[in-house]
């Protein structure tokens, strides 16, 4: 009896359960997934030897309560299409909306077999229990995400090679603490993203043109969790979020994954349009939720009220559509429209950088529950 990858108990067995799933022609989305800018999913490596040797102990109350709930499984069986699952019309969908939705859905699947491989290699590599149990728990729940949104792929009549991925794509090191760090706020804003497109189609379920958004509510729980866990990574060292350095290169990954969810999602304004969601609307909810939250950790948040906060954000958003076209039109003077765009996106990182934060106590306990 072939196993599905909502009821593999390990990364391994969910990655297996996608592969020996009918091959599809399939190499436009995993060329997709395998490109490498700085606004696709990446694939990182760390130092696993200095991750093995974390010391939970000041943490260990909420450490293990928080392995317990994973252990306990609650989205076993989940990932998976059942009677909920309405058909969906690929054939007639309008073009436009077809293709950004495609890219959401390559793109999605990409970020999570990301976490996945990370994930999983750290259990491989470690002898630390408690960290290599955590690691584990994640990998199989990020595998098992990949692989739902693989299984709507084929509906398409495509899919993600996972397992070509794993060996062929690049991979970029990064330094435990900013694993850490980028590891946390990928996590939370995942959160943030899924549960405010879910209570938004809660609310206006005519808009709701395809039926994975109807997972979304168990699916940003598993996010929830995990970035639970970096949080008490982050607790056992107070240095990572209390040194002048450290506070620094926190808002820098603030201020980075913000900006490049904003630029990502104006690049699809059609799925946008589809859901009925304004991306400039849909961009300040998810950073003022991502933000409530990240004040579990961080010492600071970002002020995105400030009044060079959008306009700034749109500068970046006009370079990346500059870069775009000089990169379609090739040659000398696309050449010249790429490094123009790259300059014009440079400088408004910085002037990102310079907005004044808001100072933030953070508590002696992390751990939150899922509130929105």
């Amino acid at each position: 009896m072939n196993m599905h990858s909502s009821n593999a108990a390990t990364a391994e067995e969910a990655i297996a359960a996608q592969e020996a799933l009918p091959p599809l022609t399939n190499e436009e989305a995993t060329k997709v997934a395998m490109s490498n800018t700085l606004l696709t999913p990446r694939f990182y490596t760390t130092d696993f030897e200095e991750m093995d040797a974390i010391d939970v102990t000041p943490v260990r109350k909420d450490w293990d309560k928080l392995i317990g709930q994973m252990k306990a499984d609650p989205n076993k069986g989940h990932f998976r299409k059942n009677e909920d699952w309405d058909t969906v019309d690929w054939d007639g969908m309008e073009p436009k909306l077809k293709a950004e939705f495609i890219d959401f859905l390559i793109s999605s699947c990409t970020a999570e077999f990301s976490g996945c491989v990370l994930y999983k290699e750290m259990k491989r590599r470690g002898s630390n229990e408690d960290i290599t149990t955590l690691f584990q728990l994640m990998a199989r729940d990020e595998a098992r995400h990949a692989g739902f949104i693989n299984d709507a792929l084929r509906e398409a009549g495509i899919a993600v090679n996972l397992g070509f991925l794993t060996q062929a794509k690049k991979y970029t090191y990064f330094r435990p603490k900013f694993i850490y760090y980028a590891t946390y706020l990928s996590e939370k804003i995942g959160y943030a993203r899924y549960i405010t497109i879910f209570r938004h189609l809660e609310e206006h379920p005519e808009m709701r043109f395809h039926p994975i958004f109807k997972w979304f509510r168990e699916w940003c729980n598993d996010e929830f969790s995990h970035g639970e866990a970096f949080a008490l990574l982050l607790k056992t060292d107070p240095k990572l979020t209390q040194s002048w350095a450290n506070r620094m290169w926190i808002k820098f990954f603030l201020t980075a994954v913000f900006s490049t969810m904003w630029v990502r999602d104006h690049q699809r304004p059609e799925f946008h349009k589809a859901l009925g969601v304004d991306p400039e609307w849909y961009g300040q909810e998810v950073f003022r939720k991502t933000s409530d939250i990240s004040r579990q950790v961080f010492p600071m948040v970002l002020d995105i009220d400030h009044p060079r906060w959008k306009p700034t954000l749109r500068r970046m958003e006009a370079a990346n559509v500059q870069i775009a076209k000089g990169r379609k039109q090739g040659g000398v003077g696309g050449w010249v429209k790429r490094m123009a765009g790259s300059a014009t996106a440079g400088f408004a990182f910085l002037s990102l950088m310079t907005i004044p934060v808001e100072k933030n106590a953070v508590p002696d306990s992390p751990r939150l529950e899922p509130a929105y």
